[in-house]
């Protein structure tokens, strides 16, 4: 049998989060050993630019900034680890963890950082300009500003979609909301905003067929009507797509407390901790409001500040 590694600090995933989180651990010198998960870097390694985090005046790609974000939690010798945890034990005392290939690990403690991901139509068309950076985006409020003074079509029909869609209505001279059904999922409140928002426009029944680009961008989206299966082109320059996030929780349902779509709640709020002793939460694994590079790089401090006094109380 293979020899069990023991940790003081192991941090489950790798955004703003999950680094910022090995920054404070390794400055407490908790030794935190990090497994950077399935997306290295997580969702912002999808943004092309990212211009709202504070502190870069010019702005920064996506990939780039999580570049910096690592390598400043290596500076202070966070052990960063290609591969992901698979399986966890959290029954008793000591938090067992189990990599990919099998490598057993206990920990004191837990920081749990695999965050969201978010869902998508799954159209061929639509994933090209997504990794591309053309055009096609899963977050307004991060990407709505490059489309100021343009058109853009969002799909969804829930609360969030509602108000991502009033989000670019005051940046874009027209929007258009497809929703799939005959109604909004949203609240009564979020669907009479949108409907008395004149530049936005609404198709109900309506599914896209395909994201239309000229190789480069975006141009429009191909459209039909579920009833009359009438289609029609909308020209666009940014397809927004606002149907829910999955939060990367699976391997956790066993032990920890979830809500209804698999958020982990916190156990006390205004903290980092889980209903598991030992083990924090951090950025969107447990947020379904705000999922924000900035919001998850503070929930990062706070879950490695929580179990720097987790161990301190323990006599680590």
């Amino acid at each position: 049998m293979s020899e069990i590694e023991k940790v003081s600090c192991l941090i489950i995933g790798s955004g703003p989060a999950g680094y910022t989180a090995a920054i404070y651990a390794a400055r407490a010198d908790m030794k935190p050993v990090l497994y950077q998960g399935m997306q290295p870097g997580g969702q912002l390694t999808t943004t092309n630019e990212v211009e709202n985090f504070p502190g870069y005046a010019d702005g920064v790609t996506g990939p780039e900034m999580m570049m910096q974000l690592e390598a400043q939690a290596k500076r202070f010798e966070t052990d960063v680890r290609f591969g992901f945890i698979s399986k966890v034990d959290f029954t008793g005392p000591i938090h067992k963890c189990w990599t990919e290939d099998n490598k057993e690990i206990h920990a004191s403690t837990v920081i749990i950082s695999t965050g969201a991901s978010a869902k998508y139509l799954g159209l061929p068309s639509e994933q090209k300009y997504l990794e591309m950076g053309g055009g096609v985006s899963a977050c307004a409020v991060c990407d709505g500003f490059f489309y100021r003074g343009q058109e853009t079509v969002i799909v969804g029909a829930g609360d969030s979609a509602c108000e991502e869609a009033h989000y670019l209505s005051k940046l874009c001279t027209k929007v258009t909301m497809l929703v799939r059904k005959d109604d909004f999922r949203a609240s009564k409140i979020m669907a009479d905003r949108v409907k008395n928002t004149a530049n936005i426009e609404i198709l109900f029944s309506t599914d896209t067929v395909e994201v239309l680009g000229d190789g480069n961008g975006v141009t429009g989206a191909l459209v039909r009507n579920s009833i009359t299966s009438e289609e029609k082109t909308i020209p666009c320059t940014g397809f927004f797509v606002a149907i829910g996030h999955n939060p990367n929780t699976d391997i956790f349902k066993d032990f920890i407390d979830l809500d209804e779509t698999g958020y982990i709640k916190y156990a006390q709020p205004g903290t980092s901790k889980t209903n598991v002793p030992g083990v924090f939460v951090a950025g969107d694994a447990a947020d379904k409001t705000y999922r924000q590079a900035i919001t998850a790089a503070g929930t990062g401090c706070m879950a490695a500040l929580d179990a720097e006094r987790y161990l301190a109380a323990l006599g680590h």
